[in-house]
């Protein structure tokens, strides 16, 4: 489905997947394993475009409802694979997934990406905490936050990560807190659903709960 013009979610799949449709498209998350199918269905049939045309694809960090499918698409597409510098190593395999994390097919990531990168139109603004190597992708002209696991939203409330799923709940809260300073109108979860309007504010009032 389209949320706003030029910026696209993948329907049916668990670990939001988003599409930003511009010239060079850009992949945001790859959802749980055995759903590369799907993203590459709807970029063919909803968008009617040539997967050739995705050039980028974003990972906000290494769990399998993110990078499950990023070997698959990697292989589709020809698209360059971006991750957090501090998580690439687990996409790759050069590092054994924590305890209960689920599987997925590894692959070496071409960009290690660092807080302040530039990137397809997007800021990297790294949020430790869920992951050693979380990060937001910030969009300042659509005035857009992709959020990853650091924020969602559901059932009209915000959430930041579960505790048994985090690295760190302290690093968690000063990432959420470093959001809050953001100016942007509509926040994209890897869970959830869209928040929408003034999703920035909404998330500082968040951020101040959390104190």
């Amino acid at each position: 489905m389209e949320i706003v013009r030029g910026v696209h979610q993948v329907d049916g799949i668990i670990g939001n997947s988003y599409i930003i449709n511009s010239k060079k498209m850009v992949v945001i998350d790859t959802g749980l394993p055995g759903n590369s199918r799907k993203i590459i269905n709807y970029i063919r049939v909803a968008l009617k475009r040539s997967p050739n045309d995705v050039t980028t694809i974003i990972l906000t960090h290494h769990h399998a409802g993110h990078s499950g499918n990023v070997y698959e698409l990697k292989n589709l597409t020809g698209a360059i694979v971006a991750i957090h510098t501090d998580d690439a190593e687990y996409v790759s395999g050069k590092k054994d997934l924590p305890s209960g994390c689920t599987p997925i097919q590894h692959m070496t990531p071409d960009t290690l990406l660092q807080d302040g990168d530039k990137i397809a139109g997007l800021t990297c603004v790294h949020c430790p905490g869920h992951t050693a190597g979380s990060i937001s992708l910030y969009d300042p002209n659509r005035r857009i936050l992709f959020t990853g696991d650091t924020l969602s939203f559901d059932e009209g409330r915000i959430h930041g990560p579960r505790e048994e799923c985090s690295d760190d709940m302290k690093l968690v809260k000063s990432s959420i807190l470093a959001l809050s300073r953001l100016d942007y109108d509509l926040m994209l979860p890897g869970h959830g659903n869209p928040l929408k309007p003034d999703a920035s504010s909404k998330v500082n009032e968040f951020s101040h709960s959390l104190t």
